[in-house]
């Protein structure tokens, strides 16, 4: 085996400070200063001088709201050169915000700015159609932010509100906070949408903005609260 078999899969040049490294994998530009929040063991290689901090402070102080069963599933990195971080095989998604905001389900958090407003907040409106509360991640700000997809996701645009995009809660990965949402709900027992006895739901979005949806439906990890 040559060297030059290889060179196709060694990384290039940055050009963006989150950008993908084939479908599975994202690589960051560090930089001093520049910190990033990773989930927890995603790290899979790093080039240059980079530090990681364990449930840094900053994710303390949510911890009590992130249901994990392990703690807080975040590491502070910091320092210069290029970390690459993987969750498992998952399709990758890196997304420029500016100025804006993401409702993002936590499950599918690979890594963000550090320097972007963040927290767990509940999703309002859902327990009536789902029977229970659903709680996310809200990103605010300007930076970068990377998710994980099972499986090559779709990013719907909305567009100006014409029409309404619906999308099965459980495959869900995140959308723009300041999307109009309401719920739908089908007590059709022929019904063959979503999953389960032929009851359905569905979340209606409308307005400027996008949603992520993964071609997946499995909601056994979704970021829920405690009790």
């Amino acid at each position: 085996m040559t060297q030059q078999q290889l060179s196709g899969y060694a990384p290039t040049p940055p050009a963006a400070r989150m950008e993908n490294h084939g479908n599975a994998m994202v690589k960051i530009a560090m930089q001093s200063g520049q910190d990033v929040f990773a989930r927890t063991g995603s790290m899979v290689a790093y080039e240059g001088f980079v530090q990681y901090e364990p449930n840094p402070p900053a994710v303390r102080q949510m911890a009590s709201q992130w249901l994990t069963g392990e703690g807080a599933p975040l590491m502070k990195c910091s320092g210069d050169g290029l970390l690459f971080l993987a969750d498992y095989g998952a399709d990758v998604v890196c997304i420029n915000l500016n100025d804006d905001a993401l409702s993002v389900n936590g499950t599918n958090i690979l890594a963000f700015d550090a320097h972007l407003q963040w927290g767990v907040q509940r999703v309002k409106g859902m327990a009536k159609f789902a029977g229970q509360g659903l709680f996310n991640v809200g990103i605010a700000g300007t930076g970068w932010v990377a998710l994980t997809s099972r499986g090559t996701p779709i990013v719907v645009d909305c567009g100006r509100g014409e029409d309404e995009t619906y999308v099965d809660p459980d495959a869900l990965v995140a959308w723009s906070t300041n999307l109009k949402m309401k719920g739908k709900r089908s007590f059709k027992a022929s019904s063959m949408i979503g999953r389960g006895s032929g009851e359905a739901y569905q979340l209606g979005f409308s307005g400027q903005g996008f949603v992520v949806v993964q071609p997946s439906e499995d909601s056994t990890d979704r970021l829920r609260a405690r009790g």
